[in-house]
């Protein structure tokens, strides 16, 4: 009885977010379309009161890419960024305002997974270290900190999973 109560609850769960952030191509509903506006709330709300415990989720599938880095933070001398649907008039989301708003906020015993299919992807979180496998199957950390600026969580931990390196790019493909 109890685990059935739990699974319904979960289900509740998934479905609210599926609900509140899902976008539909002809989407009419003005704070459902994945504007700049729009993503800068989702990412306060993902992480606004969180708590030891708690695990949280950041998926982005759609255009990435990389401009000039104008603070000198970026060890490659580029900035990452989000494309929101309106970025030709309202900007991209670079990855300094992403690791501000969803993982300095991050306290001791919250986690963030983040999720990102979108080309130049890499470091789009600005997390201080990057995992990479080797030639020999081996996994590395490169260190990315820039001894002048603070890019970690507040005690919480944070993990990035992307579809390609800061210099790629990502396409669909169609398997037969």
């Amino acid at each position: 009885m109890e685990s059935s109560s739990k699974l319904s609850h979960t289900r509740a769960e998934y479905i609210f977010i599926s609900d509140t952030f899902a976008y539909v191509e002809n989407e009419r509903e003005p704070s459902k379309i994945p504007t700049k506006q729009n993503i800068r709330k989702a990412l306060k709300w993902l992480v606004y009161g969180c708590q030891p415990g708690d695990s949280l989720v950041f998926h982005f599938s759609g255009h990435g890419t990389r401009q000039k880095d104008y603070n000198h933070d970026e060890v490659d001398g580029f900035d990452e960024a989000l494309c929101p649907l309106d970025h030709e008039t309202e900007g991209n989301i670079i990855d300094d305002e992403i690791n501000d708003t969803i993982v300095k906020p991050l306290t001791r015993g919250t986690t963030l997974h983040a999720i990102i299919d979108a080309c130049y992807s890499g470091t789009v979180l600005d997390l201080p270290f990057v995992c990479r496998m080797n030639k020999e199957g081996r996994y590395t950390w490169e260190d990315q900190r820039n001894p002048l600026f603070y890019k970690r969580t507040s005690g919480g931990l944070a993990f990035c999973f992307s579809a390609c390196d800061d210099h790629q790019t990502s396409a669909d493909t169609t398997v037969s």
